[in-house]
């Protein structure tokens, strides 16, 4: 793990074998307070996911978050979906909830990378100038 300058957040790098067992631990995370919130009454499958795929994807980077993404979908359809631990056909409000998942979690995943960027271009020292932009009209 190496250290970023800016809040001292600990990142990940993307494709390391770290990375992809951060992604683990944070879905069977998510489960257990998924099935907390379900245990008490909460209809809402994917509500615990989706922050925690948030910060996967900052601090382990967007391909842990599409992997843990990907695993996240199989198990709320199995453990959280009725009826309890069987894979049966999907209602259309059971799909609609998994297909507004994929696009919640596609954008979610994707300002979390821009984040990471933004993080590391500001522990860099920030942008520098490279002589003249396309912006200036040099005639």
């Amino acid at each position: 793990m190496e250290r970023a300058g800016l809040f001292g957040v600990p990142q990940v790098r993307p494709w390391s074998w770290l990375a992809f067992l951060l992604g683990l631990v944070v879905v069977a995370a998510s489960a257990a307070l998924q099935g907390v919130c379900v245990a008490l009454g909460a209809k809402l499958y994917f509500a615990v996911f989706l922050p925690s795929l948030f910060v996967l994807g900052f601090v382990a980077g967007a391909p842990a978050a599409v992997f843990a993404a990907l695993l996240t979908i199989p198990l709320v359809w199995w453990a959280f979906i009725p009826p309890f631990f069987q894979f049966t056909p999907l209602s259309s409000a059971a799909a609609d909830s998994i297909n507004l998942f994929c696009v919640s979690a596609v954008l979610l995943i994707g300002l979390a990378d821009l984040c990471r960027e933004t993080m590391a271009i500001v522990s860099r020292g920030g942008l520098k100038p490279s002589g003249e932009s396309a912006a200036t009209n040099s005639q």
